[in-house]
Order: C-alpha cells, then structure tokens, then sequence
C-alpha cells in the first residue's frame, strides 16, 4: 500500500505526500518530471532559484488548478514582504500563491508582519500561512494562527513529536510539512552508521517521516534526476512497519549520538555551492 494523497490540515488542500523544494539544485526538468507524478506541493525555497522558477512557470502554463505553489519567504518589513510577493508573482507568471512561508521564526512573527500577510490574503495574493522554525516551542503557541507548519522531523531529530506533534488536534489542526528527512545526507550515508548497519535508502528516510500519523507531507530537495526518482520511490513503497520504524529509530539514535549535525549540513551546501547555480537574488528578500 502507498502513500495517498492527504489534505493538509484545516486548509483543505489536497497534497500529495512528498513535496518539491529548491534549495539543493531542483531545476525545470525535475519539476516537470515531479508534477507528471503526482508532486503537486512546489516550495519554492529555501533558495530561490531561476531554474526551479522556469518549472513551476511552465507546469502552472499547463494546469494551475492542482499546484500548491509555496513561496519562502525571509522577509521581517511589510513592505519587503509586499515587494517579494508582488515579484514572485510576476516571475512565476501566477496570479496568487497558494502559500506564503514565512521562514526562519524563531519567536513569534511581529504583529505587523502578521497583519500585513493577512492583508495579502484579503487581496488575494496568497491563499494560506505557513511558518518555519527550529525552535519547536513556538509551533503550538501559534496553532491558531498559523494554517501550515514546516519543521524539521528525522530519525535522528524527533523532538517534534513531543514538542509539536502531540500538541495538535486530532481534527482542524494546521497541516504538517517535514524537512530534512534525511539529516542533510547523513541518515543515508555508511559512514554515519552503527557498525555492520547498511544505511537506509533515501526513500526509507521519508517513508519514516510519513508513517507519523501527525505530518501530512515530506519536503525534498534532489540535486539530480537520478535523486529525484529515488525520492519518490517513496509514495510506491508506502508507510513502514513497526519494525521497520525501530530500525530507523535505532540507526537514528546512534547519528544524533555521534553530535556536530553542523558537519553534514555544511557537506550537503558545500556540495550546493560547488554546483553553478542563480539565486532570485533580484527579489531582494
């Protein structure tokens, strides 16, 4: 059995299971290959590139209606936020935007900010709020406020689902998007692993994330066509067994053990930045 589509929370989209982001080098192939199967959550973030651009203009071209176009958003002023928006729209070639992801809250956005989005949505611009953080304390502070929460959730970081995840309303609660599924590569790499452990595959990393029953959809980042398929192996194969699950608990405990997270998050944007790319750096965020 595989993953079928869900709705996201209280929003009443419908999703599919994994989602699309840019930040690792999602070019238009590779969206116009997501959306043929089924991918319909675009996050256009955490990097806004021309290239993922190019893909989301091109499959919005060809069925607008289906798409869940997210834009990253690290604006703090309402009028960066306003010139963001208004940019992105043109650069997408969309009328609205049916999320606006405001990123990187660790404390409670400031109200004027809150309002001002919620102006954007009043005039149509943008359909629903999201909000990203680590600091996993804010989440169930903002449960009202908020339609989306984007957070980080792997087999080696589940503070989530004491922190946020048993906070939520079993119905009418926000949706739930996961980041990070394999801990910027190293849930998948041997040499993080217990000794004699094979690593899990890629598709395992979001399998785990998805058989929560609180998170709706998993964010990925492929830098390549060959990534991206293994990635949405994942909707194939469908949720884990229990144990399935302990393994990945255990390979889990053993990597948050080892410590330095920073060492494999700079590995995975070194191997970014080695790679030529063009941030949406003209939309002044």
């Amino acid at each position: 059995m595989g993953f079928e589509r869900v709705t996201l929370g209280r929003t009443g989209l419908s999703v599919t299971r994994l989602g699309l982001a840019a930040s690792y080098g999602t070019d238009e192939a590779m969206v116009e290959a997501a959306v043929e199967r089924g991918v319909n959550y675009l996050w256009w973030g955490a990097i806004r590139t021309r290239k993922m651009a190019r893909g989301i203009k091109t499959v919005a071209r060809r069925g607008r209606e289906d798409l869940v176009i997210v834009l990253h958003a690290l604006s703090r002023s309402p009028s960066a936020l306003s010139k963001l928006v208004e940019k992105s729209l043109d650069r997408l070639g969309v009328d609205y935007l049916d999320v606006l992801l405001l990123a990187g809250h660790n404390r409670k956005p400031d109200p004027r900010l809150m309002e001002h989005a919620k102006s954007l949505q009043d005039r149509g611009l943008i359909g629903f709020l999201a909000l990203s953080s680590h600091r996993r304390s804010i989440f169930p502070e903002l449960e009202k406020e908020i339609d989306i929460f984007h957070l980080r959730y792997n087999a080696a970081h589940r503070g989530a689902e004491s922190e946020v995840f048993e906070h939520l309303p079993e119905e009418g609660g926000p949706g739930v998007v996961a980041f990070t599924s394999n801990r910027w590569g190293s849930l998948i790499d041997p040499a993080w692993m217990p000794p004699g452990e094979p690593p899990p595959s890629p598709a395992d990393c979001y399998r785990f994330v998805l058989s929560h029953p609180k998170v709706h959809l998993a964010c990925s980042g492929p830098s390549s066509m060959k990534q991206l398929e293994q990635n949405l192996l994942c909707l194939e194969l469908g949720p884990m067994s229990e144990e399935e699950l302990e393994r990945m608990r255990r390979i889990g405990r053993y990597v948050y053990a080892r410590g330095a997270p920073w060492k494999a998050q700079l590995q995975a944007m070194m191997g970014v930045l080695s790679r030529p790319f063009r941030r949406e750096s003209s939309l002044g965020d």
